[in-house]
C-alpha cells in the first residue's frame, strides 16, 4: 500500500465517515477562496469533532508529511485558508467543533470552540444580557477560530480594539500534536511569554486554535445611528474629531463611504434605498451606543453634534435612524460594499492602515495618484476612518479578463499602493491577514529584523512546515529584492 493511501485509511479510521471525506462535491466548495481568486487541491477534508481528534490528526499528518490547511468560515480576504495546487495537503475544518462551552454572566466571559459562528456567539451573549464587542459584515459565516487566527477587526475597533483585545485565553494544538491550554484568564500572569498572543494573528502557521475564552460586555440599552453627507474625506475627519470630543465613550463606530461605493450598493441591493435625498462625494456612518437608562441622552448628543455640523457647513445633509430597523438598513449599506463591488468585476483589494491622524490626507493624495498611474481604473477607499484603517480598492477597467488582469496590471497596482502606504508609515495589512496574497509583499516591504524573527519562530514551532505552508511567513529574500523596500522616513508630507 502506498504511504499516502495508508494515510488516507488512517485518517478515515480516526475521524470516521463524518470526519474525513474525499468526495469531490463536498470538498470542492472549500478549495476556492471567498473572492474566487485562489484555487487549490487537497487530499481530503478533515472535520474533527474535538481537540483530541485534532491532536491525533496532526500527529498523523506529521508522520506522513502531509500538510495541513486550517479553515474557518472560508470568508477570508487574503487566500490564507486555500490550499495550493499540489494536492499534497488536507483541509482541516473545525466547523463541527461549534460548542459554546460556557457563558459566565458574572465574570463576563465566554468559552467557545473554534467553529462557533460569530453571529451565534452574539445571540448567545444577548440571551444572558451581555454582548461580544466585535462584529463585521460576514458575521453569519465567520468562525471564532478564523477571527482569532487573522486577528480580525470589524466596525467596533474604534472603541473596543481588534480580536486580539477580546481574547482572554486560548486552547490550541501545536505542530507536534501537543495541546496548549491557556484558556483560564488571569489578570496578572508573569510566567514568561504570552503564548496566546503569539498565536493570535498567526493564520494557522504556528498552531491550530481549537477554543478560546473571550471577554463579554454588558448589553447596551440601545444605539443611535446616523448617516451624513459630506464634500470630502477631510470633512469626515473633522466630523470624527467633533464626535470624539463631544460623545467620548458613546462613540462606537465611524465609517466612511465614497459616492462610488454608495452607488454600487444601491444598484446591487434590490431593496436598498438611498437614506439621503441627494448624492454626496462622501458619507459618514456614525453609531453612538447608550448604557442602561441613557438612551435619551445619547439621542440628544447625536442631534446636537449634527446640528452644529450642519450650521457650520461641515456636513451637507444627515439623517438619524428613527428605530432599530432603520439603523440596520443603514448598516446594511455599509456591510454590502464588498459584495456589490465583487459583482462589478475584478478589483485589487488592500486593507491598509496609516496613522489615524493622516488617513484622510493619505486617501485624498493616493486615490488620484493611482487613477493617474493606471488609466481606466477606479480607486476608492472606504471603512474604519476612526482607527486608521480603510479598504483601498482599485477596480479594473471595463472589459478586462478576470484572473489575467489581477496577475498582470493588478500586481503592479498593489505594489504601487503598498509602496505609498509604507512611505506614509503604515501597514499593508490592517485586519485581513497576509495569507498568500500579501506574503511576498510583506517580504519586500517588512522590517528585516521582524521578518527574521518570524521565520525563526515558524522554524522552531513547526520545523516540518506542515501548518499552512506558503502562507504569512515570507521566504528568505536576496539582497536585490530587499533593496526595493521604500523607507518610511520618505513619508509624504500632507
Amino acid at each position: 500500500m502506498r504511504d499516502i493511501d495508508h494515510f488516507i485509511e488512517m485518517a478515515g479510521n480516526l475521524l470516521g465517515r463524518k470526519g474525513f471525506t474525499q468526495d469531490d462535491d463536498l470538498l470542492s466548495p472549500w478549495l476556492t477562496d471567498w473572492r474566487g481568486r485562489y484555487h487549490g487541491a487537497a487530499l481530503g477534508l478533515a472535520s474533527p469533532a474535538n481537540r483530541q481528534q485534532v491532536a491525533a490528526l496532526v500527529k498523523l499528518c506529521t508522520r506522513h508529511s502531509v500538510a495541513i490547511v486550517p479553515q474557518g468560515g472560508n470568508s477570508g480576504m487574503s487566500g490564507g485558508a486555500t490550499p495550493d495546487l499540489s494536492g499534497h495537503s488536507i483541509i482541516v475544518s473545525l466547523r463541527r467543533m461549534n460548542a459554546i462551552r460556557e457563558i459566565d454572566a458574572e465574570g463576563q466571559k465566554a468559552v467557545c470552540e473554534a467553529g462557533v459562528i460569530l453571529q451565534t456567539l452574539h445571540e448567545a451573549a444577548e440571551s444572558e444580557g451581555l454582548r461580544f464587542p466585535l462584529t463585521l459584515g460576514g458575521k453569519g459565516t465567520a468562525t471564532i477560530g478564523g477571527l482569532i487566527s487573522t486577528n480580525a477587526g470589524g466596525t467596533q475597533v474604534l472603541r473596543h480594539g481588534t480580536m486580539r483585545a477580546q481574547v482572554l485565553g486560548l486552547e490550541a494544538v501545536m505542530a507536534d500534536g501537543s495541546v496548549l491550554d491557556v484558556l483560564t484568564p488571569l489578570k496578572k500572569d508573569n510566567r514568561g511569554f504570552d503564548l496566546k498572543q503569539l498565536l493570535i494573528g498567526s493564520e494557522g502557521t504556528l498552531g491550530i486554535i481549537t477554543a478560546a475564552t473571550l471577554r463579554l460586555l454588558p448589553a447596551i440599552d440601545g444605539r443611535v445611528v446616523a448617516l451624513t453627507g459630506l464634500s470630502s474625506i477631510a470633512a469626515a475627519r473633522k466630523l470624527l474629531l467633533q464626535f470624539e470630543a463631544a460623545a467620548a465613550d458613546m462613540l462606537e463606530g465611524f465609517e466612511v463611504i465614497p459616492r462610488h461605493c454608495m452607488r454600487s450598493v444601491l444598484e446591487y441591493e434590490p431593496n436598498a434605498r438611498a437614506p439621503l435625498t441627494s448624492e454626496h462625494e462622501w458619507y459618514a456612518l456614525v453609531e453612538l451606543i447608550a448604557e442602561p437608562g441613557k438612551q435619551e441622552q445619547v439621542q440628544r448628543c447625536m442631534e446636537d453634534i449634527l446640528a452644529a455640523a450642519l450650521e457650520t457647513c461641515l456636513i451637507e445633509d444627515a439623517t438619524i435612524a428613527a428605530n432599530e430597523t432603520q439603523a440596520q438598513s443603514i448598516w446594511h449599506l455599509r456591510d454590502s460594499i464588498s459584495a456589490a463591488e465583487r459583482s462589478i468585476g475584478p478589483a485589487m483589494q488592500h486593507d491598509i492602515s496609516v496613522p489615524v491622524a493622516r488617513m484622510a490626507d493619505f486617501v485624498a493624495a493616493t486615490v488620484p495618484e493611482v487613477d493617474a498611474a493606471f488609466p481606466g481604473v477606479q480607486a476608492l477607499a472606504f471603512g474604519h476612518l476612526g482607527d486608521g484603517n480603510v479598504h483601498f480598492h482599485v477596480l479594473a477597467p471595463p472589459g478586462v479578463t478576470p484572473g489575467q488582469w489581477e496577475e498582470s496590471e493588478g500586481k503592479q497596482i498593489s505594489k504601487f499602493v503598498h509602496d505609498r502606504v509604507t512611505r506614509w508609515g503604515g501597514s499593508i495589512s490592517a485586519e485581513h491577514g497576509i495569507g498568500q496574497m500579501k506574503r511576498d509583499e510583506l517580504g519586500r516591504l517588512g522590517d528585516p529584523t521582524s521578518l527574521t524573527i518570524m521565520r525563526k519562530i515558524k522554524k522552531a514551532l513547526d520545523p516540518a512546515d506542515i501548518l499552512n505552508p506558503g502562507k504569512l511567513v515570507p521566504p528568505e529574500m536576496d539582497d536585490r529584492q530587499s533593496d526595493q523596500r521604500p523607507l518610511a522616513s520618505e513619508a509624504t508630507t500632507p
